[in-house]
């Protein structure tokens, strides 16, 4: 359990380190992506950002795992 932590932390100081650079990447205005604009409303679902980072933390679970 403690060494879990300590990885998910390290993981966490890794991405806030990152932050300004994860920014500046498309994501979340990637083809495939559902923007609605109306008058009185906004809805925007994420479809292919939500399907690009599922496979990108399967892929670091799967390494993880090892």
């Amino acid at each position: 359990m403690g060494k879990n932590l300590i990885i998910m932390g390290v993981v966490l100081v890794c991405i806030g380190l990152l932050w300004p650079l994860v920014v500046k990447l498309p994501l979340g205005r990637l083809p495939g992506d559902i923007i609605i604009r109306k008058e009185n409303m906004n809805f925007y679902f994420p479809i292919t950002t939500s399907v690009i980072i599922s496979i990108i933390a399967s892929i670091l679970f799967w390494l993880f795992r090892k």
